[in-house]
């Protein structure tokens, strides 16, 4: 089968096998580049595990810490006409090569929302590793459905109090336009909590320490973004913003339940990186494509890999508690937020026209990342020769 990306409306449709294990191969030579993490966990489970910063922390766990890992995500394999997603390619290749280099790894493919995919997590771990030491959750789901009733629930971007109108960068054709978000109801609000919030990571952490699967000192992590005050009105101030203070505040909660066995829970605010989310939310594509001219030109963007390596070296196992703010979550988006970076953007944004925007938004580094994601354009792959679209994995 020749593969070729198939894109409409901010979403790819289609992921190329060899670019994506391209991708994991970099990933996993960045972290074996850098020193072991030798206060690090042994045995970790990452909730949405498959992509992005999720997979970026099995990576991290695997290679930079000699840790068994169990990941857990949604993904499909290839059918007939059609691929696998890149995150079924990701977690196989993954699996292939952490495998070659002696780490032990499970994965178990379903709704990480469910009943049923909790209690096989738990007899996975009883059976094969007996406790776990670190679990990230990295959930990113516009829907949810209720585990003991059965209703589906769904996200909705919106601003909340009035709508709002915005710039937004169709990254495909590079044009400039403006759109307008109605005001959310309560209801999307509350919907938009449920899916996003925090309710489901207290409920992993309940049921793994009703299992008694957690071992002494355990620590947990769940990942958000704040951003800069010009996306707002969209993202923090909106019904997004709601879900992720739930989900800060979730951290509180499971410290105090964590504390019988001594352990901890965070928030990690991390920086703005290109996914297929980001890619659909109005006002995002632009900033992203002006941060990263600007933190590539002072030579301080990083990927989702180099952040969870800080994040593990610099904060979570570093041997001394993580540094915090006055949330108590740990900012690894601190880079991101310095003056001189963000007093540029802000200058900047309404300057940005059609015939200017190559001289100030780095386009061509957004959409190579964007198509990244799915495993093309990656250098040394070749996308004319026929490859068999079938993910070769065990799940569990």
């Amino acid at each position: 089968m020749i593969i070729k990306p198939v894109v409409r409306n901010y979403m790819c449709f289609s992921a190329h096998p060899d670019g994506c294990r391209k991708n994991i191969i970099e990933q996993i030579d960045y972290v074996q580049s850098k020193k072991k993490i030798e206060n690090g966990p042994k045995n970790v489970l990452i909730i949405g595990a498959s992509t992005g910063y999720g997979m970026a922390s099995r990576i991290v766990s695997a290679f930079g810490c000699n840790a068994n890992t169990i990941g857990i995500f949604f993904e499909r394999n290839a059918e007939e006409g059609r691929t696998a997603s890149a995150g079924m390619y990701n977690t196989a290749h993954f699996e292939e090569l952490s495998t070659k280099n002696g780490k032990k790894s499970w994965s178990i493919n379903g709704d990480a929302f469910s009943n049923d995919i909790k209690n096989k997590t738990i007899a996975l771990i009883k059976e094969k590793i007996g406790k776990i030491d670190a679990v990230i959750y990295s959930i990113a789901s516009p829907k949810r459905t209720n585990p003991d009733t059965g209703e589906v629930f769904a996200s909705t971007l919106k601003p909340i109090g009035k709508e709002y109108t915005t710039k937004t960068l169709n990254f495909s054709t590079g044009k400039i336009g403006d759109v307008t978000l109605p005001a959310a109801t309560e209801e999307d609000i509350e919907k938009t909590i449920y899916v996003m919030g925090g309710e489901d990571w207290e409920m992993w952490i309940d049921a793994l320490l009703k299992a008694d699967v957690l071992d002494a000192n355990a620590t947990t992590v769940a990942y958000s973004y704040i951003g800069p005050v010009l996306t707002y009105p969209i993202y923090r101030d909106g019904t997004i913003g709601r879900a992720k203070e739930h989900l800060e505040k979730t951290a509180f909660s499971l410290t105090e339940k964590l504390a019988k066995i001594n352990g901890r829970a965070f928030v990690s605010v991390n920086k703005a990186l290109v996914t297929q989310a980001s890619s659909a939310i109005p006002a995002v594509p632009l900033y992203i494509s002006l941060l990263y001219k600007s933190m590539k030109e002072k030579n301080i963007h990083e990927d989702c890999i180099q952040q969870v390596y800080r994040l593990y070296s610099e904060h979570l196992y570093n041997g001394n508690t993580p540094k915090v703010d006055n949330e108590k979550r740990i900012r690894i988006d601190d880079w991101e937020m310095r003056e001189d970076v963000q007093k540029e953007i802000s200058a900047i944004w309404d300057q940005i026209t059609d015939d200017n925007i190559r001289t100030f938004c780095d386009l061509d580094g957004y959409r190579k990342d964007f198509f990244r994601l799915f495993g093309f354009d990656v250098d040394g792959v070749d996308y004319e020769k026929d490859v068999d679209p079938t993910a070769n994995i065990t799940l569990i």
